[in-house]
């Protein structure tokens, strides 16, 4: 089950034990079928990973995830978008009579072996020093299959592998056994072999929190149970693993002898080598890091970016690797692992920053050519395959793609670009948009705004570049009418803030001087005076080249912000996204859920460390990389949300539990490094800066 810092704790010591369950027979250890079908679900891992990882191979249909505290997390397999394990841990036991779970026991650390590649070693430390093993982990290139090395040599100590399948993207209906000394889950067409390179000492298939493995070792420190197969339900398959060097493989589909037979060591020499290949393929470093750790946070920054990208459905990068909080318990799966307009906007400038752009192209093309709706928008986030999830409505996401077809100077796209300029046009309340980019609320949001602007005024260049002058025309007057007009929907001048102008998060009326309500969601409360709502988004309106940097009310909004959202830490400074957002964890520390109630204020949303790249896109101050490096954690994995000094009060500035490594955030790092070297922002469209900052 999962405790209030949503991280694992053991079958039958917490909360388990106010659930009946089916008696386990005393013939228990004798084989057979396990009983206790289907056992107990249990959500997904914690979100926040300290390595992810994937072979660059197109053949290699298999993503990993290292989880901080131990063992790997989710595995995706055949696309990014569906995970098919749901973890693999580890349990130590000590032959008189007790068993504890490694992430329980031990020190956990994550280092990177190899600075060009995404390959991750954990070490795990027994915290009195009875014994320590480590871990490494990497996938065949030549097949779906992923590795772990695994070196424990402890005397008086054994070592077990727990895993745990999610065959096709469900937690439940997995039946196992044990195959040729291997242990084989399978779920309709769906299988799974985990199997040793050295074989196993005892194998089990179970039913979680009934018959599983951990409920096993529990009781008595031994392995009792050899259930030779288990039914359809929440499966788990247990090893008993020789001492030694040894090496694990989960495959999928077939082939874990093959990987096996190869030796990890030259499947993880291959591994590397096709990310040394792509490194070596990259701009060279932008100059405007400083040390070893920015250096390698840029470099795993642009490997985590193309690792994200699906590799059946070529071009289609997902937000992050990982479920988050009450995401946890969807199943199917969702919805940080989808592909969202906004988010490969984001990815794929940061793919050109880095220097890939056959990459951002991909994107480009997935964008248009599997996303995009016969009317010209886009889902508010899909399946890797295109199939829409949620369907809410947001302008920016249909915007954005027309400013990256500029940016890439895809002329070819251009009967793609109209239909969404034309959405655009045509859509009766526009700009005024359903939702804004953190997606629950609607309004006259400045960040969406400038994201239409640009992109009316980018498709004005690719129409008469395709000679449709006539179109051209009409985008420009749009966005000019607009642009004129956005202050006056965004900006007041009687609000609580300031005796100044400065911009709200969003307007419902277009009234910023009105004090119009709304409720903000999240457990946040309701009836707010929008008036008392502010966002750092409205510097999307300078980044691309809506209105200038030096514009007064521009300003004197920054001096809100930082005294309304600015976290100070020992690193710099980082900010929320906006006044009262509850999209973080709970008071506690316990993850944020679904439906809670307005007003509880239950839910404190933290803050961002991508706001703090867009704010060095802003005022290309050097400091700003060296503040968002250190929300990095281990692995150099940047998260959605740092902490900020509110409850539960941990170190203000480190990860907290959100959704990690984000893609957004992996190439907003990319993008203000190469900014700041540049000195200027690379991705403004220049057709929108010579219209409006000239």
């Amino acid at each position: 089950m999962v405790n209030s810092r949503g991280r694992m704790v053991a079958a039958g010591t917490v909360g388990l034990l106010a659930i009946t369950l089916p008696a386990v027979p005393a013939t228990a250890g004798a084989g057979g079928p396990a009983p206790g079908a289907p056992g107990i679900d249990e959500q997904y891992r914690p979100a926040d990973k300290s390595g992810f990882g994937t072979a660059r191979s197109t053949a290699s249909k298999v993503w990993f995830t290292v989880q901080k505290e131990g063992g790997l997390g989710e595995i995706y397999y055949p696309r990014i978008d569906s995970p098919a394990a749901r973890a693999l841990e580890f349990v130590v036991a000590d032959r008189r009579g007790h068993a504890v779970r490694v992430s329980d026991a031990a020190v956990v650390r994550t280092s990177v072996t190899d600075p060009r590649s995404l390959s991750f070693r954990q070490t795990f430390a027994e915290r009195h020093g009875k014994w320590r093993f480590s871990a490494a982990y990497a996938t065949d290139p030549a097949r779906p299959a992923v590795l772990v090395d695994l070196r424990f040599d402890a005397r008086g100590y054994d070592l077990y592998a727990i895993f745990d399948p999610a065959l096709g993207n469900t937690r439940g209906g997995d039946s196992g056994r044990t195959e040729d000394g291997a242990l084989v889950a399978t779920d309709g067409d769906n299988r799974s072999v985990f199997a040793g390179g050295n074989g196993f000492a005892a194998t089990s298939s179970g039913f979680r929190g009934v018959s599983d493995g951990w409920t096993d070792l529990l009781g008595d420190g031994r392995m009792d149970w050899h259930y030779a197969s288990a039914g359809a339900g929440n499966l788990v398959q247990t090893a008993k693993l020789k001492a030694g060097r040894t090496t694990l493989a989960v495959a999928f589909g077939g082939g874990a002898r093959a990987s096996l037979g190869r030796g990890f060591d030259r499947v993880a020499r291959d591994y590397a080598d096709g990310w040394h290949h792509y490194v070596d393929g990259l701009r060279a470093a932008p100059a405007s890091l400083r040390g070893a750790d920015q250096r390698q946070l840029y470099r795993t920054s642009a490997m985590v970016l193309a690792a994200s990208e699906d590799k059946t459905h070529r071009g289609a990068y997902v937000a992050a690797p990982a479920m988050p909080w009450a995401f946890g318990r969807d199943d199917p799966s969702g919805p940080y692992h989808l592909v969202w307009s906004r988010d490969l906007y984001q990815i794929a400038t940061g793919l050109i920053a880095a220097g890939d752009t056959a990459g951002a192209n991909r994107a480009l093309d997935h964008l248009f050519g599997v996303q995009q709706k016969p009317d010209g928008s886009f889902p508010q986030n899909a399946r890797t395959d295109g199939t829409p999830v949620w369907e809410g409505l947001q302008l920016d996401e249909v915007a954005l793609p027309i400013v990256l077809a500029h940016q890439l100077r895809r002329y070819d796209t251009w009967p793609h670009v109209k239909r969404a300029a034309d959405f655009l046009l045509g859509y009766q309340r526009a700009p005024w948009s359903p939702q804004e980019r953190w997606e629950n609320q609607s309004g006259y949001s400045p960040a969406t705004i400038a994201a239409e602007i640009a992109g009316l005024v980018c498709a004005a260049d690719l129409a008469r570049r395709n000679g449709d002058p006539a179109s051209a025309r009409r985008y420009e007057a749009t966005a000019d009418e607009w642009q004129s007009h956005v202050k006056a929907w965004t900006v007041t001048s009687t609000g609580p803030y300031s005796s100044k102008p400065y911009f709200l998060r969003l307007t419902k009326d277009g009234q910023p001087d009105r004090g119009t309500t709304y409720t903000i969601g999240d457990s946040g409360p309701s009836d707010v005076d929008q008036r008392r709502v502010v966002d750092p988004s409205f510097l999307e309106l300078v980044r691309l080249g809506v209105l200038p940097a030096g514009d007064p009310d521009i300003r004197n909004t920054l001096r809100v912000i930082d005294e309304q959202l600015g976290v100070r830490t020992p690193h710099g400074p980082f900010w929320r996204r906006a006044s009262f957002d509850g999209f973080g964890e709970k008071r506690d520390g316990s993850p944020w859920d679904y439906g809670l109630p307005d007003d509880s204020r239950l839910t404190l949303g933290r803050a961002w460390p991508l706001l703090t790249g867009e704010r060095g896109e802003y005022d290309l101050d050097p400091a700003r990389i060296g503040t968002m490096a250190s929300a990095a954690g281990p692995g150099f994995m940047l998260p959605e949300q740092v902490w900020d000094g509110r409850p539960p009060n941990r170190e203000p500035g480190t990860p907290t539990y959100s959704a990690t490594p984000l893609t957004w955030a992996h190439a907003q790092f990319i993008r203000l490094a190469r900014n700041v070297e540049a000195g200027r922002v690379t991705e403004r469209p220049a057709v929108v800066a010579r219209r409006y900052l000239n």
